[in-house]
């Protein structure tokens, strides 16, 4: 087994005036071994489009996780989608992507733009073999993937983004790859570069996208683990057995909490430094452990952590504040969102008496609750979770 793993974001916009997206993605693990995605995008826009593109994305995922071949999906996608009483044609473009080991992927392209591969920075054109089902032509490739590898797949509203505004003839691949390349070595998270790239997209279209607009960002990285703690255990004999476990795990180490911070400290026998610069005015200060890499307060901060979390599974708007102030909540965002695959949360059970004041909006179940919730976002960033209460 090796020591690779899959970082994928994406995100759509809609057509402007449209409620629905004409695009749709979804993204299934068909073992622990073998992840498959889907781009459909839908014939035409709106309510329609959306149907076409969901059956198509939902039929061959589904299909092609449980081991059928493409032949077969293609034949039942045609004798399912119903047929468009203007055009006289139902179908839906797609492009599927299945990475087996996180280091080869097969790669099936029908009427979308076509997947763009950036290694070390660079553009690598992929070779295609045309395959000929039901009459229809589509593209079949399969390639050795390596780590830092980024592979870029689109709508066609990505390549028509501009035409008769900004561009003339729309922004074509050519130009999005030389606008991508640059930022491959930034180490940007496969969301963020999907959103940057659809960002654009929205500018070159004045705000008003043309087409529904949709961008599928896949990134081989090597495995990050990293452990958070918060809180200390109901039993207050269980300290040492807790921080142990903790510190004895590899990765880097998150502390949260002030009573937690202490128990810490002493465990490490090192001294627990206040940090008196406030960033943020609503986040608490962090402090200083030797050994321990970010410590932070706890329930306030992991609050906001989850606030950043949701956003960034939706529009991915608070990028810009935690990836770049020092406060703990954006420290701890960049730690959890960007470096770490593999998350271990140690929560301690015990009871805060500062939230059994009735003035406070919060109950002695608002660490777990946060965690729980926290860990189920994390999870929808395709993060490997681990949770052990104390």
């Amino acid at each position: 087994m090796n020591n690779l793993c899959l970082d994928i974001g994406w995100q759509s916009i809609n057509k402007h005036g449209e409620q629905l997206c004409g695009d749709h993605i979804d993204i299934v693990h068909q073992d622990e071994n073998s992840t498959i995605m889907v781009l459909a995008d839908g014939l035409g826009s709106g309510v329609k489009a959306n149907i076409l593109s969901t059956l198509t994305a939902k039929i061959i995922s589904t299909m092609m996780a449980e081991g059928l071949g493409i032949e077969d999906c293609v034949t039942t996608i045609a004798a399912t989608l119903p047929v468009c009483s203007v055009r006289g044609v139902a179908y839906s473009t797609f492009t599927i992507i299945r990475i087996v080991n996180n280091e080869e992927a097969e790669i099936i392209q029908y009427d979308n733009p076509m997947v763009m591969l950036l290694r070390d920075g660079v553009h690598q054109e992929i070779p295609v073999t045309e395959l000929t089902i039901g009459g229809k032509t589509a593209y079949h490739s399969r390639i050795a993937l390596r780590e830092n590898d980024i592979m870029l797949t689109v709508s066609d509203g990505a390549i028509h983004a501009g035409v008769g505004l900004s561009l003339n003839f729309g922004w074509d691949r050519k130009e999005i790859i030389t606008y991508m390349e640059p930022l491959c070595h930034v180490g940007f998270t496969a969301k963020t570069l999907a959103t940057i790239l659809l960002d654009e997209c929205s500018k070159l279209y004045g705000g008003k996208p043309g087409d529904d607009t949709s961008v599928c960002a896949i990134r081989v990285r090597k495995r990050e683990p990293m452990n958070l703690i918060i809180g200390p255990p109901a039993n207050r004999n269980d300290c040492s057995r807790m921080m142990s476990l903790f510190f004895s795990k590899e990765g880097k180490h998150i502390v949260c909490g002030g009573t937690t911070s202490s128990i810490a400290a002493e465990y490490l026998n090192r001294k627990l430094v206040p940090n008196l610069e406030y960033p943020d005015p609503d986040i608490p200060p962090t402090a200083v452990i030797d050994g321990v890499d970010l410590v932070t307060e706890g329930v306030i901060t992991i609050n906001r952590v989850l606030s950043y979390a949701k956003d960034y599974l939706a529009d991915n708007e608070s990028y810009g504040i935690w990836s770049l102030k020092k406060d703990g909540a954006s420290q701890i965002a960049r730690l959890l969102f960007e470096e770490a695959t593999d998350i271990n949360f140690f929560v301690g059970r015990a009871v805060n008496p500062a939230h059994q004041n009735q003035d406070l909006p919060i109950d002695f179940n608002i660490k777990m609750r946060l965690v729980d919730e926290l860990a189920t976002h994390l999870k929808g960033m395709g993060k490997t979770i681990k949770v052990s209460y104390f």
